[in-house]
């Protein structure tokens, strides 16, 4: 694959997309601290893979409007927030995610005038930040039950998988978000529902993750599916296969 710039990136925070307010991700940080073990016999440091640890800091800009960085930011929750980082906005790209504590909303007005709010999300759920790729072309919106486009992993995989939810906008009843997976693309293999692989039912604005089972075959092409009763229901999923068995 060709090297990228960062340009058309996105950011998601607790179920809203503060994109156009981020002029900077600063960091996107995910650290194992390792432990001694040596023994008297080497002449060389031995150690052991630690507790991991992981965080997003990014630089906002001042906005004051509904939904936007202020009113969100502001507010420092002390609740598990889910922050997602989108390489690009194609579906099958690139992201990062995690459940974290936000850290800050610290401004700085400068002297030519700007002022821009540095914020950092520390990990705060036990789980490592995870890499996966964007199950659907950043947010998409469905106004009927939908089976989105495929992404190809190439084969299958052995250690079940991760996935990440933000609901940005919804009217309706409820919807269902859930995976699907298959051997060949629903040539002569249908497509069939991951099992573990559905989010519970969301009725607003809201995050989730789902783990599957951790020793589930995942099959190679994997899709993102929505039912219920809604009109409209926007929304982004990160998919993370483990390509080894997860901490």
């Amino acid at each position: 694959m060709a090297k990228q710039t960062g340009l058309g990136d996105h950011l998601l925070e607790a179920g809203y997309d503060l994109s156009g307010d981020v002029g900077s991700i600063n960091q996107l940080s995910s650290p194992m601290g390792v432990l001694p073990a040596t023994g008297i016999d080497k002449s060389a440091m031995e150690r052991l893979g630690g507790e991991h640890d992981g965080s997003i800091s990014f630089t906002a800009y001042f906005n004051k409007a509904s939904g936007q960085a202020h009113p969100r930011l502001s507010a420092l929750p002390t609740t598990d927030q889910l922050v997602t980082y989108c390489r690009g906005a194609s579906l099958g790209s690139p992201g990062a995610a995690m459940f974290a504590k936000q850290i800050g909303y610290d401004g700085t007005r400068a002297a030519d005038g700007s002022f821009t709010l540095a914020v950092n999300a520390e990990l705060a759920d036990g789980h490592v930040m995870q890499w996966g790729r964007q199950g659907t072309a950043f947010l998409r919106t469905d106004t009927t039950a939908t089976n989105g486009a495929s992404i190809d992993d190439g084969a299958s995989s052995a250690f079940g998988l991760s996935a990440y939810l933000h609901v940005t906008a919804f009217t309706g009843t409820s919807v269902v978000v859930k995976l699907q997976e298959s051997s060949d693309d629903g040539g002569g293999d249908a497509f069939a529902d991951v099992t573990g692989g559905a989010f519970t039912a969301a009725t607003a604005v809201t995050t989730q993750r789902i783990d599957t089972a951790s020793n589930l075959t995942v099959e190679r092409y994997l899709r993102v599916v929505t039912t219920g009763t809604f009109s409209s229901a926007s929304f982004h999923v990160l998919l993370c296969r483990n390509e080894v068995a997860p901490l």
